[in-house]
């Protein structure tokens, strides 16, 4: 295969993923957004954050993460709190309920990865893992994004 016949092998891969992504997620919480499920993730990952610093992580408009938690606050997954050095900042942070769901989903994707991924050699895994990281970290983006 020719390089340029790999990255368009690649980049329909990709597309296909994560259509994939986007489907299932609505399956594994019916209102949890693939979206929604990265925008919780972040946010127990950074301990909580502002809304515009989700924005900038995964550059996206402030409008489409405006609505993503606006919706997770209705749902009752997420709750503003004062920054304790700037008061004029909110924080997001999960809820109780945030976390019980987050932990849920997760476990739930965790399973289907193994299955998906059953059968697989483990030097096959190894370098499939690295090539994932490598390509994630790519340009403009740092290694340990997304």
């Amino acid at each position: 295969m020719e390089a340029a016949e790999a990255v368009e092998t690649i980049q329909r891969e990709m597309t296909s993923f994560a259509r994939r992504a986007r489907a299932s997620a609505g399956r594994l919480h019916p209102e949890l957004s693939l979206v929604s499920y990265t925008l919780l993730g972040h946010l127990e990952e950074s301990d909580g954050c502002r809304a515009t610093d989700l924005a900038a992580h995964y550059a996206l408009d402030k409008s489409t993460v405006s609505r993503q938690v606006a919706a997770l606050e209705r749902a009752g997954l997420i709750a503003r709190r004062q920054d304790p050095d700037d008061h004029r900042v909110q924080v997001l942070h999960l809820t109780d309920a945030g976390q019980r769901i987050l932990a849920q989903v997760t476990e739930s994707r965790r399973t289907a990865f193994h299955e998906r991924l059953a059968g697989w050699a483990p030097g096959d895994l190894e370098r499939f893992a690295r090539y994932l990281v490598r390509y994630n970290a790519g340009p403009g983006h740092a290694p340990d994004a997304d």
